[in-house]
């Protein structure tokens, strides 16, 4: 039997080599290729492992007609086409927790270096100046630090800053009280954290959720003196708003080691009063970089040898025989979980995944990791199948699944229930022609649509001239409906609306939206 054969094509440790012969792989390191030297060898191999310098472009995967999987030591895959890699049949992987302690203690040491003014001090003592009464700093002991995302790199901060002394306070729409008492921590809405935090530190990805999460009327709402640290992603702060907050002194010092656009050679915050920069650290130690060199090998070798699929961002775990079957019914649970994801507010403390009719006789765990990438995906990045689940476990999200062997109304049916802090929010769906999903029932109210593309969800009251009224503001604003879907509770009760329609829809046409006689919400929907 031939050994698989790998290629690593940038510099990492070299024990990753070492795993990859220990699993019987062949492995060639060759770095510092050009795109067309890698193109022209690139067709010999069946694994390939990166980090940040090798750029993984469609000709790249044209060429590499036996490549069978991606490794990226680390966490971005910005330099892989996913999709074309997707389309191309080949499992992109990454190592997304192999850096979280090395990510963690860099915010702790922001938070130090911003409470004691080390960069400023170190500045001034070195230029002769000798400023002892310049640089008076607090002490961390007994603060309160807020944390925007307590997943796996959040609770590592919160055990640091615990062993600090401080009073750690999170918000995290997954994070259950349970999970945060074994953590110890107290469980917050982001307005509570923003009045209470002495140091807000943010640990969430950047998605369309979390962008600008601290806002200019978020910080706004931050006590006097508050300290700010961003070792995260880029476009989590409103930088112009910042640099306002620490000219005015509201904000008594920023530390950013990532920024809205990178590399950050200029930036607004720079020479801004009590602001702490470093470039993009927060992975940059050799554990980390050993670490994330070695969990990329252990994961391409287990996939290429035994078939084991581990932090794979393009892979359902389905053998050969289940997929064709489950296919349709994982792209119905996906879109039940992106649905709820997107309209159940509050924070989530369970999930109830129902399946019913045909439904119940098959394999539920990728039915149950679609609808968590599906939920997940609205509030993180490099969600699938695979990943989901361990990123509700992480939060402690509760995840119950229910199988019905009775047949109701539907031959098949798939129900998605969410329990919130404002009450529970159920979706369910089906199969039309045992292939087409399509939602037959949303928050207790039947409705029969198609999940896809643009769509604008209404709840309204029952009254007549209502249809009129929002077709003639989307007709004025250009707005051209492809599917228009209605269902009600009663006669003149509540009733909502489902429609798709030809393109994005901008916050100018949500607001006049809301506005309309007769609305109670209104909301853009992507699928």
């Amino acid at each position: 039997m031939t050994k698989p054969k790998v290629l690593i094509s940038d510099k990492m440790d070299p024990n990753a080599a070492r795993i990859f012969k220990e699993s019987g792989c062949d492995v060639d390191v060759i770095t510092g290729q050009s795109p067309d030297e890698l193109k022209a060898i690139i067709g010999q191999y069946d694994g390939l492992a990166i980090r940040s310098s090798t750029i993984v472009t469609p000709e790249i995967l044209d060429a590499a007609t036996n490549l069978k999987v991606i490794g990226r030591a680390g966490i971005g895959v910005d330099n892989v086409d996913i999709p074309y890699a997707s389309g191309k049949g080949v499992v992109v992987m990454n190592t997304p927790f192999g850096n979280s302690i090395t990510t963690a203690e860099h915010a702790i040491a922001m938070i130090m270096a911003l409470a004691r003014q080390l960069p400023e001090a170190n500045e001034s003592t070195q230029a002769g100046k000798w400023e002892k009464s310049r640089f008076m700093g607090v002490e961390v002991t007994g603060k309160v630090l807020g944390l925007i995302g307590a997943g796996n790199i959040g609770s590592i901060v919160a055990s640091r800053a615990q062993g600090l002394r401080m009073k750690v306070i999170a918000y995290d729409p997954f994070l259950t009280e349970e999970r945060g008492i074994e953590l110890g921590i107290e469980k917050v809405e982001l307005d509570g954290l923003l009045e209470r935090a002495d140091f807000i530190s943010l640990h969430t990805p950047l998605t369309d959720q979390t962008r600008n999460i601290l806002s200019a009327e978020n910080l706004a709402k931050t006590r006097e003196g508050v300290r700010i640290v961003n070792c995260a992603r880029g476009g989590l702060i409103d930088e112009a708003a910042l640099k306002a907050g620490l000219e005015s002194g509201h904000i008594a010092g920023a530390a950013l080691d990532v920024f809205a656009r990178e590399p950050a050679k200029e930036n607004p915050l720079f020479g801004a009063p009590n602001f702490i920069c470093t470039p993009h650290l927060g992975a940059s130690t050799t554990e980390a970089q050993v670490n994330v060199a070695l969990q990329v090998a252990e994961q391409m070798s287990d996939y290429l040898v035994n078939g084991g699929v581990s932090n794979a961002l393009n892979m359902p775990s389905l053998s050969a025989e289940e997929a064709p079957k489950l296919r349709p019914y994982m792209a119905l649970a996906e879109n039940l979980g992106k649905l709820v994801g997107q309209l159940a507010h509050g924070n989530l403390a369970n999930i109830s995944i129902e399946r019913e009719g045909a439904a119940a006789q098959l394999n539920g765990k990728p039915i149950t990791g679609a609808v968590l990438a599906g939920l997940m995906g609205q509030y993180s990045q490099s969600v699938n199948m695979v990943n989901a689940p361990y990123l509700a476990k992480e939060r402690g999200l509760d995840v119950r699944e229910i199988r019905h062997d009775r047949e109701g109304d539907y031959q098949t049916l798939i129900r998605v229930t969410v329990a919130t802090s404002q009450g529970d929010r159920s979706v369910a769906g089906t199969l039309f022609g045992k292939a087409e999903p399509r939602l037959v029932e949303i928050f207790g109210i039947g409705i029969e649509a198609d999940l896809e593309g643009h769509m604008l969800y209404i709840v309204n009251d029952d009254a007549p001239g209502f249809i009129g009224r929002i077709g003639s503001l989307l007709g004025e604003k250009g707005i051209n409906i492809g599917t228009f879907h209605l269902g009600r509770r009663k006669t003149g009760g509540e009733a909502v609306l489902l429609l798709s329609v030809d393109q994005e829809l901008t916050d100018d046409v949500m607001q006049a939206a809301c506005s309309l006689e007769g609305v109670r919400v209104a909301k853009s929907l992507e699928f």
